[in-house]
């Protein structure tokens, strides 16, 4: 069965007004700000992506959109209400995919979406969406038995089963097998195209960039960015770039030269170097990159320099990345992104 099979995931709706708005929301942890006045609003039809390291405070911020967490300050309004205040009314309206766990480990698929769907007045068919998450050759399995995809693939359609106006996915494709990463990517774009808001928080920068309308990223508790992510990858008329893996030093001024004059090749770790050009470079004389080169011709010019002189290559990549925008945002904040914070604010590697 298809995600179009669902009347829940049927059809398109342009976003329209905010149903998700944080403004100047706080959030402490007895001395420590965990979420520092962070503000932001999501419409109906849309992804929007949290990206941030981790105790940059997203976990806190969409527990202050489930209502599980009392906001030290600011405002939090989802479809209108109060989470806290008008608790019962939001989860009514809301789908939440937790990380991990939240089902009983005995229980298996089909029952516990039977289970869920008692809840809800207008739920979804659980044998439809048995078959749209592919779970129903384990129908049957109990929980604790079912893969880490498997259980992924479980745990977002629970956050379907009640017809949510809101999804709220934390880490939705953490740990995820090839195959159910591809099953949540089609059910997120699905549950946007009918006119859910999506909000997800995630580490893999690879999934947002394919699903999210807009990013925020978050550091230290605030927002450092926010932007569709072609808008904080850069415009298609800015520097060109590709990424690639070779043999560590390379004779880097050789493969300059061969690019041309201005641009830059720098080997960003051992083994993995990064070629760069503006679009108002001059060629090298007798050859090189023309001033209106595309990422296309660039990827060229240095394949053919490495194929010249015997270079192997693997893992190239055309123009700069959401990661690479990602990560260039948390250097120019001092903000590592390897680094997790204790909820009594003490940094742990």
């Amino acid at each position: 069965m298809r995600a179009d099979d669902l009347p829940l995931l049927h059809g398109r709706a342009a976003p329209v007004a905010p149903v998700v708005r944080c403004d100047d929301l706080v959030v402490r942890y007895g001395s420590r700000t965990a979420v520092d006045r962070v503000s932001f609003a999501a419409g109906r039809g849309e992804v929007l992506c949290i990206l941030g390291p981790n105790g940059a405070g997203k976990t806190s911020t969409v527990e202050c959109l489930e209502g599980y967490r009392r906001p030290a300050a600011g405002v939090v309004r989802v479809l209108g209400l109060d989470p806290v205040a008008d608790h019962r009314s939001v989860v009514s309206q809301i789908g939440v995919m937790l990380q991990r766990g939240g089902v009983y480990p005995m229980l298996p698929p089909r029952r516990v979406l039977r289970l869920f769907a008692s809840y809800y007045d207008n739920p979804e068919d659980p044998e439809a969406l048995l078959d749209l998450v592919r779970l129903r050759p384990v129908a049957r399995t109990p929980w604790r038995r079912l893969s880490g995809g498997e259980q992924a693939r479980l745990s977002l359609a629970l956050a379907l089963v009640g017809r949510p106006d809101v999804l709220l996915l934390d880490e939705p494709t953490a740990g995820v097998d090839p195959e159910g990463r591809l099953a949540v990517r089609e059910l997120i774009r699905a549950a946007r195209d009918r006119g859910a808001c999506v909000l997800l928080t995630t580490h893999e920068l690879t999934e947002a960039e394919r699903l999210a309308d807009r990013v925020l990223v978050l550091a230290r508790g605030s927002v450092v960015a926010e932007g569709s992510p072609a808008s904080l990858m850069g415009e298609p008329s800015a520097a060109r770039e590709v990424a690639f893996g070779a043999p560590p030093g390379l004779h880097l001024e050789g493969l300059r030269l061969a690019i041309g004059g201005g641009a830059t090749v720098t080997e960003e770790e051992p083994g993995r170097y990064r070629a760069a050009v503006t679009a108002h470079l001059q060629p090298a004389t007798g050859g090189g990159v023309p001033p209106d080169v595309t990422s296309g011709a660039l990827a060229a010019a240095v394949t053919s320099w490495l194929a010249e002189h015997g270079v192997a290559l693997h893992d190239l990549r055309v123009g700069r990345s959401l990661e690479d925008a990602y990560l260039d945002v948390l250097r120019s904040h001092d903000e590592p992104a390897d680094l997790d914070l204790d909820l009594d604010g003490r940094r742990r590697r």
